[in-house]
């Protein structure tokens, strides 16, 4: 197995990662709400811990991925209100088209998918146990919420001190709390509110605050201690706080070794955000750009660092994804398995062992690019296309990425292809101006042509 080093949140640095159980991973990362369509905030979030996961697996992990879909809160109930909908019709809806816009950006699928709703008897005991061990009470309003001050523990991740803290996040302070630092473990029904969106509990009818949901569906499907816990970075307060305090109140043990948080997408120098109005669906950026591009994009970027969104940014991506697909256009790789003592693959493991260092480890991909353009190599061109495969790149036929993106052009294949024949007739006629014209505009739509021996012109998008 190669070697890994992590930036590990809780411990505010770099550390050799160590599996609790040699050889197996088990990881938990924090999925998305589904009432709405996935921006690419989202999509970060999707493409850097598939990046990971894949990784400990290339590595030689075997690997239990959890990530879990959030289907019952506030914005849902509020969201299905509006529409006239059901709960369940709303979020199937948005849970199908999440899985589409994942399957498009090259995600693999989690080993495990829960849904909030199938695990509300896991939550409630934990919240059990939470008040058994006088960590959690229920107020003169009906909610149940957690005694934040009761847990010695509490800021351990954000590095916050009680005296920083704040009500959480999804969660107004109220005067029936003992303490407005103290969160909601369950949320006792309202007359006006759905029957779908209610649970029967010791303690009224309800259903769970948010972040319990993490903890018990995590407990539940890797334990009450297992090794990585991802999500953005958003979440590490007071989200990810809250799971340590409720899992490792209820438990009595530690619950998570080491916490990974991604950076935030930006535009303009601000974070994007629903909440901001300057978020991109997925599916609209994927309307203007191929899917790989996107993935690429993301990946280009260290998962820790910002992310600057722009459409300069992305067509920039293509044109450097172009030139790696360029590489193995005109040469077939060997079928011979990747060789990790080969110079370049040591160097790309080297930078994905030092906390996922996919900057680097591009980097390497185009070196190894150059190396097939210059020797047009089978075994480079094995190992480029092997090596990028970790990462969830490069698995297409080179000719279809190349020219995929004809048709946003606006020109059909068949079109570009009847253009061709015409630019062909007239070089054969010495007509060298009307050919120069089809090239010069099929250029200015987007289409490269590549003149090739014994008179064969292959094409492009630019």
């Amino acid at each position: 197995m190669h070697p890994l080093n992590i930036y590990n949140t809780l411990a505010r640095e770099k550390q050799p990662f160590v599996p609790i159980e040699p050889g197996k991973v088990r990881m938990y990362v924090c999925g998305m709400t589904v009432y709405d369509y996935c921006h690419v905030g989202h999509a970060r979030v999707m493409v850097v811990f598939d990046m990971v996961q894949r990784w400990l697996r290339a590595s030689g992990y075997e690997v239990t991925y959890v990530q879990n879909i959030t289907d019952i809160d506030d914005k849902i109930i509020r969201r299905a209100a509006e529409n006239g909908e059901t709960i369940g019709a709303l979020t199937e809806r948005f849970i199908g088209y999440m899985h589409e816009d994942a399957a498009a950006l090259g995600i693999q699928r989690p080993d495990h998918e829960p849904r909030a709703t199938q695990f509300v008897p896991q939550m409630l005991d934990m919240i059990g146990k939470l008040e058994a061990r006088g960590l959690a009470y229920q107020a003169s309003d009906g909610d149940v919420n957690y005694a934040v001050r009761k847990f010695a523990g509490y800021g351990k991740l954000s590095g916050k001190s009680l005296e920083d803290l704040r009500a959480g996040e999804r969660v107004a302070a109220n005067d029936a709390k003992h303490d407005p630092l103290d969160f909601v473990l369950w949320k006792s029904a309202k007359d006006s509110e759905p029957a779908e969106s209610k649970w029967q509990s010791k303690w009224g009818a309800g259903r769970p605050g948010w972040h319990i949901e993490c903890s018990a569906m995590s407990c539940a499907l890797l334990g009450e201690h297992f090794d990585i816990h991802g999500g953005g970075a958003d979440l590490q307060f007071p989200h990810h706080e809250n799971e340590i305090a409720q899992s490792e109140g209820a438990s009595g043990r530690p619950f998570v070794n080491v916490w990974m948080h991604n950076g935030f997408v930006r535009v303009n120098d601000e974070k994007m955000s629903k909440s901001l109005g300057n978020f991109f669906t997925i599916r609209d950026v994927l309307k203007e750009y191929d899917a790989e591009v996107v993935r690429f994009f993301i990946l280009r970027a260290h998962y820790r660092s910002p992310l600057n969104y722009s459409d300069a940014h992305l067509d920039d991506a293509r044109h450097a994804l172009t030139r790696l697909y360029t590489a193995l256009k005109d040469v077939q790789a060997d079928e011979a398995p990747l060789d990790w003592d080969e110079p370049h693959a040591r160097r790309f493991a080297e930078a994905m062992g030092d906390d996922f260092n996919t900057p680097i480890a591009i980097s390497v991909l185009f070196d190894l690019a150059s190396e097939v353009n210059r020797g047009a190599s089978p075994a480079m061109a094995r190992q480029l296309k092997q090596l990028a495969g970790t990462l969830g790149l490069l698995g297409r036929d080179p000719h279809a990425f190349l020219q995929g993106g004809a048709q946003q052009s606006g020109i059909a294949p068949e079109e570009i292809e009847a253009r061709i024949a015409a630019r062909k007739d007239a070089k054969a006629a010495r007509n060298f101006a009307e050919a120069d014209r089809i090239r010069a505009e099929l250029l200015e739509a987007g289409i490269v042509l590549e003149d090739k021996p014994g008179g064969v012109t292959e094409w492009r998008r630019a």
